[in-house]
């Protein structure tokens, strides 16, 4: 409500959810003495002042001399409006304007300079804002989390089903959620204070970097989400032997890009969206695999967040069985906070995509498997279909090729012409950074469960080929992925690291509208398989565990697990916990 008199103010302070006045009808002091009006009307109908959101219209004009209040640059009106936020306590200030030169100014002069110097002097006075929620927003609490003991460091930035910012950090890419408290950390202390509160709440804990995981676990209902995307700085600590920390919140296509520069690459994915944390402690299928390995092979070190809110270092020199058990499923055992990578010298790329018809599906499939197998290893390639239409199977082709030599590029890319019906072709010299930036910023919005399917396999026999074909022309598949793996995974021992099954040459993903159906159809395809790939499966039953890991390295996985989080906390993200189910809470 927008009002002056005291009948009015007293009128606010009883029942409405704010203050709004305009700043060009208020005489000077007019303000404090409104917010008292409406303080004791709140009080005295048994309200939270608090709850009583204080606004102000606002006008004015931008000019290089000062020609009076919001009359001048754009200094002068953060100077004039600090202490209207400091000593009146507005929080939102509405420009009544129709310049689009003024709102632009305002948006990219005045507001960012305000916070800043609004969060400068609060840190000077040894203040800060309490969080203020309305009674409407209070009610849409979960039971089951003590709000009211969220330590300090993590009041101001935390994130209520009421507030106004969480339908922008409820869900994920792939999967809807309804978290009763987002907390929004920055370092590694306000992460240690964010599990030492989680480990006290009976609530489900999911832990987000990116929220980019097809397994959904980065958010859940009713519980609690740790959220590293704030955390995202790329450092780089040593050239000579491109040794670089990274944080889990960065997004790859950021990584690709700060090492550019440098003439360096980290295979890491396929979509640039995806977030550090996720992907550099399950494996990390990419572009340069074959050539460089998975991702989880350049960690050399990583600092930790264990489930008592211990932070420890592990390397292969210290911490090392935690280290092992990092690579592979680092998600059981802590949140980790910073990785150190070894990179590789990566200079321009050949980028290709093609389109075949794959209408004969199993013969396309064992001629782009056998074609991609016996390739060099600076090319590594996925192939994504659907399910036949009009009888007709379009397979869409990528390859990424380690070479900035055009006739190299063509030599590895031409043997596979052969395994189809060549539809459409580009193919580019361009860099690993370009490949990588193919995604966009926005607000995750994921609805409903996702229901994906993940198995890792050594060949594509005619057999595998066969049973693919059946599944996509069921129509229970609407989307199927093969990437290749192989080449330098090979290399690696099953036991240097978590990720055991080295012998996979393929890495296979299929995504169904129907869980039930999906099941049915997938676990005939999986008589084919050697394990599964962990970042894409969401299937909850308790025997995926002993698919995504062989019986000696699970063993290993449990004896760990019960030294380092007893209370089994980072349980909802395929627990190895002995007699744990793999179903995420809610």
């Amino acid at each position: 409500m927008g009002a002056y008199k005291p009948r009015m103010l007293r009128l606010i302070g009883r029942k409405a959810d704010g203050w709004l006045p305009s700043l060009p009808y208020l005489q000077p002091g007019d303000l404090a003495a409104g917010n008292a009006t409406i303080d004791d009307a709140a009080r005295g109908a048994g309200r939270d002042p608090g709850e009583i959101r204080r606004m102000l219209n606002i006008a004015g004009s931008f000019s290089a001399r000062n020609g009076g209040i919001l009359r001048g640059p754009a200094d002068q009106w953060v100077r004039e409006l600090l202490p209207l936020v400091l000593d009146d306590g507005v929080g939102t200030f509405v420009l009544m304007a129709d310049d689009p030169a003024v709102m632009q100014q305002f948006a990219e002069e005045v507001a960012p300079a305000l916070r800043e110097a609004v969060a400068t002097e609060r840190a000077r006075r040894g203040t800060t804002e309490p969080q203020r929620r309305t009674s409407i927003a209070l009610a849409r609490r979960r039971d089951g989390i003590d709000y009211d003991g969220l330590p300090a460091s993590l009041a101001s930035a935390a994130i209520e089903p009421g507030d106004f910012g969480y339908a922008r950090v409820r869900s994920t890419y792939l999967r809807g959620g309804a978290p009763g408290l987002v907390l929004p950390v920055h370092d590694t202390a306000e992460v240690v204070d964010a599990v030492r509160f989680a480990s006290g709440q009976p609530v489900p804990l999911a832990v987000r970097s990116g929220g980019h995981g097809i397994s959904g676990r980065s958010t859940n209902d009713g519980g609690i989400v740790i959220d590293l995307s704030a955390m995202n700085s790329i450092e780089i600590l040593d050239p000579v032997a491109r040794r670089v920390r990274i944080e889990p919140g960065a997004r790859w296509k950021d990584v690709a890009a700060a090492l550019q520069p440098h003439g360096w690459a980290l295979s890491s994915g396929d979509y640039g969206g995806v977030g550090v944390g996720g992907l550099a402690t399950a494996g990390g299928i990419g572009w340069l695999v074959r050539e460089h390995g998975l991702t989880i092979d350049h960690v050399r070190a990583v600092e930790i967040v264990l489930a008592d809110g211990t932070v420890v270092h592990a390397s292969s020199e210290e911490n090392a069985e935690l280290f092992w058990a990092a690579r592979g499923a680092g998600a059981n055992f802590g949140i980790v906070t910073s990785f150190e990578f070894e990179v590789d010298e990566i200079g321009d790329v050949g980028w290709a995509q093609l389109a075949f018809d794959a209408s004969d599906t199993a013969d396309f499939l064992e001629r782009w498997g056998s074609t991609i197998e016996n390739a060099p290893r600076d090319v590594t390639s996925f192939v994504i279909l659907g399910a036949p239409r009009g009888g007709r199977s379009v397979a869409q082709m990528m390859a990424m090729v380690d070479s900035d030599d055009p006739d190299t590029i063509i030599e590895r890319l031409q043997p596979f012409a052969d395994a189809g019906p060549l539809l459409d072709q580009s193919v580019q010299l361009t860099t690993y950074a370009a490949a990588m930036a193919n995604s966009q910023d926005a607000p995750h919005e994921g609805q409903g469960e996702p229901n994906a399917r993940s198995a890792l396999v050594e060949h594509l026999t005619p057999e595998f080929a066969e049973a693919a074909a059946e599944l996509l022309a069921s129509g229970d598949v609407y989307f199927f992925q093969v990437r290749s793996v192989g080449g330098a995974v090979n290399d690696v021992a099953p036991d240097a690291s978590a990720y055991a099954h080295r012998a996979a040459n393929f890495s296979v993903a299929a995504f169904g509208a129907n869980r039930h159906r999906l099941d049915a159809a997938w676990d005939r395809l999986r008589s084919h398989s050697t394990g599964l790939y962990l970042s894409f499966e969401s299937d909850d039953r308790p025997e995926r565990i002993d698919d995504a890991f062989p019986p000696a390295t699970l063993a290993r996985l449990r004896e760990l697990k019960v030294q380092l989080d007893p209370e089994n906390l980072f349980r909802d993200n395929f627990s190895v916990a002995l007699g744990e189910s793999t179903a995420v809470t809610g």
